[in-house]
């Protein structure tokens, strides 16, 4: 297959690393970076060896950008990813597609119509590890999955910025809550189990600078419930749990980093204890490669991230997000 040409709209902290994750995969390349600001853009190119750049209709608008990766801000997602699906252009998305799930609606209704293939960049979908928590939740040697617990949680140390701006959709649920929400609906559907109607048992949040800073959610998935934690004011365990009808299975570093995906997890059945090791990926970059074979071989659709799941993520998200602020 041809490489993919990608541009990179939004020149910030978590494209740099989205462009490093590109460097380790196998069908991809930096090739145009689009700003607001065209010298950011330039700049960001210069520096990482990007050929062409402007402004985000520059960059939509030429004819050897393949791809897309929407880094910007929360708010701006829905925007720039309508307008590069419309371009022709596919879209990885990084996560929360958008804050509100009637937003991620129009995303997708875009993709659909425009026939390109939309992908919300949830890294943690990707390579051996989750394969293997999916295959163990499809009903594998520990039998039917019952429970999923996860937290991501942070000290972010200042009060102020994009976290702590409610007009810039801040607060912890959409910034790392999204993660364990995501998990949950993985696991839960490959259990097959219903996504698209999830029954909330709790909320819980505090509020900081008038933005979600930490907050708890007790959900059920059909037959799989969760309990689901996050913050931006205090760092929680990478620990996660999944508890199945035979045993559990501790997840020591659930969310890896975007470097490296997890590389280990835990089996326990009665009185017996084994430690798994899986390869490690490229996450960022196996995210990329993704959407590359979706691009060559004329899918929508990611099977590790599909739309369906992007769905019930938003769902949640909208609903967790407005029970927290409503305090």
């Amino acid at each position: 297959m041809t490489q993919t040409r990608w541009a990179v709209l939004g020149p910030g902290a978590i494209s740099r690393d989205f462009v490093v994750g590109l460097r380790a995969s196998e069908h991809g390349v930096l090739h145009a970076v689009g700003s607001s600001s065209a010298e950011r853009a330039a700049a960001f190119a210069d520096a990482y060896g990007a050929e062409a750049s402007g402004t985000y209709d520059e960059i939509l608008a030429r004819d050897d950008v393949d791809a897309v990766y929407v880094g910007t801000v929360h708010t701006t997602h829905a925007e720039l990813a309508v307008r590069a699906l419309e371009a022709g252009k596919a879209v990885l998305c990084e996560k929360p597609a958008s804050p509100t799930l009637a937003e991620v609606e129009r995303i997708l209704e875009v993709a659909q119509r425009a026939q390109r293939p939309f992908l919300e960049a949830f890294k943690t979908r990707f390579g051996p590890f989750a394969d293997a928590l999916r295959e163990l939740a499809a009903g594998g040697e520990l039998g039917p999955l019952e429970h999923v617990a996860g937290a991501f949680g942070f000290d972010a140390g200042t009060r102020q910025g994009r976290l702590f701006d409610p007009a810039l959709a801040g607060g912890a649920i959409l910034d790392v809550g999204c993660y364990p929400v995501a998990l949950a609906i993985d696991l839960a559907a490959a259990a097959g189990q219903p996504i698209d109607e999830p029954v909330y048992h709790g909320f819980d949040a505090g509020l900081e600078a008038g933005v979600d800073a930490w907050a708890t959610a007790a959900i059920g998935f059909g037959g799989v419930t969760a309990e689901v934690a996050t913050s931006v004011v205090e760092d929680l365990s990478d620990l996660g749990l999944l508890r199945f009808a035979e045993g559990d299975v501790l997840l020591p570093n659930v969310w890896g980093s975007r470097t490296e995906s997890p590389s280990a997890l835990i089996v326990r059945r009665g009185d017996e204890e084994r430690v798994v090791e899986v390869p490690v990926v490229q996450p960022m970059g196996a995210e990329a490669d993704a959407l590359s074979l979706a691009i060559a071989e004329g899918r929508l659709e990611v099977p590790q991230m599909p739309w369906s799941h992007t769905r019930a993520a938003a769902r949640v998200l909208t609903d967790w997000r407005a029970a927290a602020l409503a305090g």
